[in-house]
């Protein structure tokens, strides 16, 4: 008797252990594969295909011709711009602000966790408007500004202010739960063998955190290119100038300029399939590099 309760308990415990999509019938199975796989094709990949259809219907030719042209070329170049300066900057204050988290304890940490998270919640438009605020001619610094000749809004430096300040969350959200797990043990053992501050850096906590970091930086750098709120805000809308490729695309489409705007649109389509495909394989790496360690 002892023995048969033994086995009804191993067997009912093998049955509660089981993923839940094993017991499910193959009909459930393939609605629910069918349903996702719709939702994909409908919302995601059709929308997609018909951006890169609009951007050919009418040829090579033009579609070049509208790539090429100077106030697209400008645009591309200002797009580029924007991102090759934030990005880097969101990159260190990234390592920065998790470092400073999950290494050491501060009053106002719970404060500094919640700031970062606040771009998640305000409005792009609003982070626009918070930097006319500060900088245009009637804010807080506008007449100090006027009085040195700096140009902030309606110039590049007020687009990348802009730009940083929607996408510095990323880099910092994507190291907070890595190295909250890591935990400062290593760091603690390096400090005993007599390693200072910048080693330990650059030779513990920086391989531990490399894809964490570089996942970080790919999104962000996604979100900067695409980004059209904040930047509309500050941008001033000049041709030539201060549009961003984004911003290009919509002036085109008010023109009823279809075929340069899915053009522009088509080449920042690729930059983000650029961006999966740079994704994926550093999570494959990731998984390699993980397997080789459990080996």
């Amino acid at each position: 008797m002892a023995g048969y309760v033994t086995t009804t308990v191993k067997a009912g415990a093998k049955t509660a252990d089981r993923p839940r999509h094993i017991t499910e019938s193959r009909f459930v199975k393939f609605i629910l594969i069918g349903i996702a796989l719709l939702f994909i094709g409908l919302l995601l990949i059709l929308p997609l295909i018909s951006v890169f259809a609009e951007a050919f219907r009418k040829g090579w030719e033009v579609y070049a011709a509208a790539l090429t042209e100077p106030d697209a070329a400008a645009a591309i170049r200002l797009t580029l711009s924007v991102a090759a300066i934030a990005v880097p900057l969101n990159l260190v204050f990234g390592v920065a602000a998790a470092w400073a988290i999950t290494k050491f304890r501060f009053k106002g940490k719970n404060l500094l966790i919640t700031l970062i998270d606040l771009p998640f919640a305000v409005s792009p438009v609003i982070a626009g408007l918070i930097f006319v605020l500060l900088f245009g001619a009637k804010g807080w610094f506008g007449p100090l500004l006027q009085q040195y000749d700096i140009k902030i809004l309606f110039a590049l430096p007020g687009m990348v202010l802009a730009t940083i300040f929607v996408t510095f969350p990323f880099v910092a959200r994507e190291l907070l739960p890595l190295m909250q797990a890591q935990g400062t043990q290593e760091e603690e053992a390096a400090v005993t063998l007599g390693a200072k501050g910048w080693r330990i850096f650059w030779k513990v906590t920086i391989p531990n955190i490399k894809w964490g970091l570089l996942y970080g930086v790919i999104l962000c750098n996604a979100r900067a290119m695409g980004e059209f709120g904040a930047v509309s805000v500050v941008s001033g809308h000049i041709r030539g100038q201060t549009n961003t490729m984004p911003l290009h695309i919509q002036i085109l489409y008010n023109e009823y300029n279809f075929a340069g705007s899915f053009a522009i649109a088509s080449l920042l389509v690729l930059l983000a399939v650029v961006t999966l495909v740079v994704k994926s394989v550093i999570e494959w790496k990731h998984a390699k590099e993980q397997s080789r360690e459990g080996e």
